[in-house]
């Protein structure tokens, strides 16, 4: 019998090779430089001992496009919403891998899917089926098998190797669905403003293309929205009434601070009053309302997903979100951590996470921490689950040590995805909470102070700190009365919000529906390189700015008044997420859905094209602005 296998990228294709064949592996070239074929014997569960062949794609092999009839310049904007649409390969390359698989295809009984365990790993496995079955007709979806994996463990490749499944129908639908509306969607708009735009604003260049895309323009309308939020804000004044306390006795000198109940009035008048009140009913004395210790706790994260990892290496590295995936993926293809592009934050229960912690004992750095981890009694605990499942994937954690990272990207990102794999697996931070609250005339006050007991994964998550307090609480009881030490009236103005930052921007997406946990880097990438948008550096921290082009498209297109819909909003990209996860399900189809968003799609179209001067005037009072 013989298998062919094929995998979505060469450096997965040679890992499961040598897994599989035991490091008895024959390589052969193909047509292309980085496309190898490994031959091998291995003993499947179903089929006995066979020969396989694996081989590998390199992304998409195929895409979807327009008839020559209705490129670019050949056709109204407008027409591209009725036009008919084919499949073709994404360039030379990807013909010859096409070529490649067909071919080896042909002496094939099995094959087997090695994709990513994702939706589009599910539509890439079905473009594979299509290009073996030119080679070998015997082939379909139905009949083609899927290997489900997460990463690259040994025993975790075997099981997937004697335990495939089908390929997702659903799942490719909902992303061929996607396909097309995006390529409709993106193509009219695009050709729509860069057609009447490009003469008309002075500082486009030749060549300059004013591009759409459905994430990308709400993406940019988060972006607009702060920034128009911290120009336009207005200071406010606003009071508060300040006091300092001692207890009353000898040897009683130091103060302590209290915080204003209210917290802040805009209203000057009714805080003098206030204060005057408080002063006239008790005068430099105050009474103890209540003084309270209670437990409190520092939560251990989650399990890793992958908008967390974005977010988390911009937080703590200034990282952007595509260098963090980048590097998550090449450590992943490497064989050292999980697939990154995970929406799952709970591990299954039958996971044993000891495996993982145990081969991390040998590192210098958290070695120790992982052994006690294990064999400490009470240390591990089973890390507390959130509430998101991609049913395809665990979340993000390590599988295999390494200490000899040469590039320090992927080496920081490697010990922060270790450091939370063992800070879940942890108990929380555990400490005390001491709270006084008094009063003083007809107003509250309080204070409190915090007591660390155990750090526990704080030992070893180092990028988050809770640490005591060394604010000194008296020692007083209820009903007690203290003295007031200082007293007065505190001013000061409202801030505007902060300029948006991108793990701010990627929380907002995620939030939203825009892009998947996988595309989210991708679409902030595209609206930096369509110079809608620059980062800068403001006290210490990376902002994000619209460009004057940014600013006005977002001016425009908000002014133009849809009424259900708006593209630069996240709603209308939303409903679309929504409804491909319907199709996923089952509760929807490809062509009902195709149906509803494009004529959705098709009246914003018609709007924008009868108010495109708006627009363009958006446009150019943004730069005469600027």
């Amino acid at each position: 019998m013989k298998v062919l296998c094929v995998a979505e990228k060469n450096s997965i294709s040679k890992s499961v090779s040598h897994t599989l064949g035991g490091g008895r592996v024959t390589t052969r070239n193909s047509s292309i430089t980085f496309v190898k074929n490994y031959d091998f014997t291995f003993e499947f569960s179903n089929w006995g001992r066979c020969d396989v062949t694996m081989t590998c794609v390199a992304g998409h092999i195929t895409g979807v496009d327009f008839p020559s009839d209705y490129r670019w310049g050949r056709c109204d904007p407008g027409a591209l919403y009725h036009a008919p649409l084919q499949v073709q390969a994404n360039g030379t390359n990807a013909q010859k891998i096409a070529d490649n698989i067909k071919k080896e295809a042909r002496n094939a009984n099995y094959l087997m899917i090695w994709t990513d365990c994702d939706r589009e790993g599910e539509y890439i496995g079905w473009e594979i089926v299509q290009e073996a079955a030119k080679g070998n007709r015997n082939f379909t979806v139905d009949t083609a098998f899927r290997a489900q994996f997460a990463h690259l463990e040994r025993n975790h490749v075997l099981h997937a190797a004697h335990n495939p499944v089908r390929l997702d129908k659903n799942a490719i639908d909902a992303v061929r669905t996607r396909m097309e509306i995006d390529l409709i969607t993106g193509s009219s708009f695009t050709r729509f403003l860069t057609g009447f735009m490009k003469n008309a604003i002075h500082y486009l260049k030749d060549g300059d293309i004013i591009s759409y895309g459905g994430c990308q323009f709400p993406t940019l309308g988060f972006v607009v929205d702060r920034y128009k939020r911290t120009k336009r804000f207005v200071p406010e004044d606003f009071w508060h009434i300040d006091i300092s306390i001692k207890k009353i006795g000898a040897g009683h000198s130091k103060k302590t601070d209290l915080v204003w109940e209210r917290g802040r009035l805009f209203d000057k008048l009714a805080v003098l009053c206030l204060y005057q009140n408080c002063v006239n009913k008790d005068n430099d004395r105050a009474r103890v309302q209540s003084l309270q210790t209670k437990p409190t706790s520092n939560w251990a994260p989650l399990p890793l997903t992958t908008v967390e990892l974005q977010k988390d290496c911009s937080r703590f590295f200034r990282m952007s979100a595509k260098d963090a995936l980048d590097a998550a993926e090449k450590l992943y293809q490497s064989g050292f951590v999980s697939y990154p592009r995970t929406e799952t934050d709970s591990f299954p229960a039958a996971m044993d996470l000891k495996h993982f912690i145990q081969k991390q004992t040998p590192s210098d750095a958290w070695g120790q921490y992982a052994n006690d981890l294990i064999n400490v009694p009470g240390k591990f605990r089973q890390p507390r689950g959130g509430r998101h499942d991609d049913k395809a994937h665990p979340p993000i954690h390590p599988v295999a040590f390494t200490a000899n990272l040469s590039n320090p990207t992927q080496a920081k990102v490697y010990e922060y995805i270790v450091r939370r794999f063992l800070a879940c697996c942890s108990h929380d931070a555990t400490g005390s909470q001491t709270t006084l609250k008094v009063k003083w005339g007809t107003e509250s006050f309080f204070t409190s102070g915090l007591m660390v007991k155990e750090l526990n994964y704080l030992e070893v998550y180092t990028y988050r700190h809770w640490s005591s307090s060394n604010r000194e609480i008296p020692a007083v009881e209820p009903g007690e009365e203290v003295k007031i030490s200082k007293a007065g009236i505190g001013s000061g103005k409202t801030a505007p919000p902060p300029k948006l930052t991108e793990t701010e921007l990627i929380a907002l997406m995620d939030r939203n529906g825009i892009g998947t946990d996988a595309t989210i880097a991708e679409h902030i990438e595209k609206i930096i390189a369509r110079n809608y948008i620059t980062k800068s550096k403001e006290r210490g921290t990376t902002v994000l700015n619209p460009t004057s082009l940014g600013y006005g498209l977002v001016e425009g297109f908000s002014q133009i008044g849809f009424d259900s819909i708006s593209l630069t909003k996240p709603f209308l990209r939303k409903k679309l997420e929504d409804k491909l996860k319907m199709i996923c399900d089952g509760s929807a189809t490809k062509p009902q859905v195709c149906q509803e968003i494009l004529d959705m799609y098709r009246e914003a179209f018609a709007l924008a094209n009868q108010n495109k001067r708006l627009i363009l005037q958006c446009c150019e009072d943004a730069e005469r602005n600027a």
